[in-house]
């Protein structure tokens, strides 16, 4: 064999290699989070027009979240781990609490030092701010709060700014047979 033919042998080898590694570094997997653990319960209503509204009432709502990664060499996308305890802490924060659509546009808040008070088609509802939160979103439904809860998650750098994940996927239930899906897909 000459020279020049073995040196393109050579070359094809660890084109070969490089194309395979190429491959398994592009392989991507999905890692779904859905546990018992993963909920809370709050109360709202949610506000479908300028003159009509749900009644106060409340629900155990169920988180459940996917992430979408590249394998790494070591065969893992990422510690998972941390996932789950972001996911724990965040359900945490709501849990027990009056949620209010601060984003509203058929509703406006007023504090009043002890009271959010709502003003709502004439109506005026008082809501303890030690027990309230307000929600940078326009209703308190499962739209809104998947959507909130994928913003909180992506704005942590260990979710999204990994460059290893590619996507997020929040999920959050009212009920059973009932989710709202939000959708992050890295650029």
């Amino acid at each position: 064999m000459t020279r020049e033919k073995q040196d393109i042998k050579t070359f094809e080898a660890k084109v070969e290699v490089q194309n395979s590694n190429n491959t398994d570094r592009q392989r991507l997997t999905t890692i779904d989070i859905s546990k018992e653990y993963l909920h809370f319960s709050a109360a709202h209503f949610t506000v479908f027009s300028a003159t009509e509204r749900e009644r106060l009432h409340g629900h155990n709502f169920f988180v459940s979240a996917s992430a979408t990664a590249r394998v790494g060499d070591d065969g893992m996308c990422f510690d998972y781990s941390l996932l789950k305890k972001k996911l724990a802490v965040l359900c945490q924060d709501l849990d027990e609490y009056m949620l209010l659509a601060r984003d509203c546009p058929y509703h406006s808040i007023e504090d009043t030092g002890s009271c959010y008070e709502v003003h709502f088609n004439g109506e005026v509802i008082p809501f303890p701010k030690a027990d309230t939160l307000l929600l940078p979103v326009t209703n308190i439904t499962i739209e809104e709060l998947s959507h909130y809860l994928l913003q909180q998650l992506q704005s942590d750098p260990l979710f999204g700014d990994n460059p290893m994940i590619t996507e997020l996927v929040m999920r959050v239930s009212s009920g059973p047979g009932q989710w709202g899906s939000s959708h992050w897909v890295r650029s």
